[in-house]
């Protein structure tokens, strides 16, 4: 036998007895089959065998059940990213005709979705008040099949009464022949602060980019439930979809888990002694923090959440000039600007005033969201009051 055809086909195996902390990087396109009826019968679905690299393999099934397990519930699917997991959801549960109802301080990219593919598609959105259950009810129709849920509100930070609004889902569903299906983005809560299914929702979405990451170097999201049915048909769609996640970033994402807790914990209490902090400066009018009493949902978080994230929005005041508050941001030293969270580096995202569009915003200013790394705090503190005083210059 040739020499190359040998070492492709070599018979070494490694023990199987290893151990240790990490968990085993498995990169696969082709899985091999010890038989034609091995190739037949095998089912990825319940992760007892594997058939194809896009199908699974002992690295994301891990993942999967790890992050089942901070999530509070039984299944989990992986997507590419955050955003590839809210489309999975509403490709998967939502077909012409139907209608759902998304919160109006949502992720933008999740709203964009649904005004441009699903428009196209024959889905029909539209937008309640999440502070307001009154409003979520009186918008849930015949045709309504999704409510989109998140806590806190991805700019503005507004913590909503969700067992209020799951309650609603669930009663409206007695005599559908499609249950509503009620979807919370808990990217902000991580599994950490509060989980989704002791409050009501059906299933809990993550951006893992975000805290079980950690590192601000991957991108990916996760799809959990607690029913089987709805975790069929989430699994399902995501087959179609041919959604696959990288064994390396499915590795960092390990990696990252077992911190979790502490890094939470460590950007919250940063995030709220800043956002005290910033209260009180010159030139701000308002600061936004479901731990701050005054924030939108203040009582509501004391009730329901045992921790308030690394993010607080500022509005500044009035009366200063646009202009004023981009010097303000680029002054920023260690806030550098860029988006997303829960990474090592604090960062900061002006937003503008015509980016609230939907929404009753009174300021004149769009908000200024600021995400708290893992720098030393007074650090951070400094780089804020120099940045306050070109702002107020």
């Amino acid at each position: 036998m040739d020499s190359i055809t040998r070492l492709i086909h070599h018979g070494y195996r490694a023990p199987a007895d290893f151990d240790a902390p990490a968990v085993g990087v498995h990169k696969a396109s082709t899985v091999f089959f010890p038989s034609v009826a091995a190739l037949r019968s095998r089912d990825w679905k319940d992760k007892s065998a594997y058939t194809y690299g896009l199908h699974g393999t002992p690295t994301t099934f891990t993942l999967e059940e790890r992050i089942a397990t901070l999530e509070g519930g039984t299944h989990c699917v992986l997507a590419p990213s955050g955003l590839a997991a809210i489309a999975l959801v509403d490709m998967a549960l939502l077909r012409a005709g139907d209608e759902l109802l998304i919160p109006h301080n949502a992720y933008g990219p999740n709203k964009s979705f649904a005004s441009v593919e699903l428009a196209g598609w024959g889905v029909r959105a539209r937008y309640y008040d999440p502070m307001d259950p009154a409003d979520l009810a009186a918008r849930i129709s015949d045709k309504t099949r999704l409510v989109w849920l998140e806590a806190a509100g991805s700019v503005t930070l507004e913590f909503p009464d969700l067992p209020a609004l799951t309650a609603l889902v669930r009663a409206a569903n007695p005599g559908r022949a499609r249950p509503i299906v009620s979807v919370l983005d808990n990217t902000w809560g991580a599994g950490v602060a509060f989980r989704g299914f002791d409050l009501g929702a059906d299933v809990v979405l993550q951006a893992l980019t975000k805290y079980p990451s950690g590192g601000a170097d991957v991108l990916m999201g996760s799809v959990v439930t607690r029913d089987p049915a709805l975790h069929r048909e989430l699994l399902l769609t995501h087959m179609r979809l041919g959604l696959g996640v990288g064994a390396n970033d499915a590795e960092l994402v390990l990696r990252g888990l077992p911190s979790i807790a502490l890094r939470y914990a460590a950007q919250d209490a940063a995030a709220r002694e800043l956002a005290g902090w910033m209260q009180s400066q010159a030139g701000v009018q308002r600061v936004l923090h479901p731990a701050l009493p005054g924030s939108p949902g203040h009582e509501t978080w004391q009730r329901d959440a045992s921790g308030a994230a690394s993010l607080f929005t500022v509005v500044f005041d009035d009366g200063l000039a646009p202009e004023r508050v981009v010097a303000f941001c680029d002054a920023l030293r260690l806030f550098r600007l860029g988006y997303s969270w829960a990474g090592p580096v604090s960062l900061c995202v002006p937003y503008e005033r015509a980016e609230m569009c939907g929404r009753d915003w009174p300021h004149a200013h769009g908000p200024v969201r600021f995400a708290v790394g893992l720098e030393a705090v007074e650090d951070l503190r400094a780089d804020l009051a120099q940045a306050l005083r070109v702002l107020n210059a």
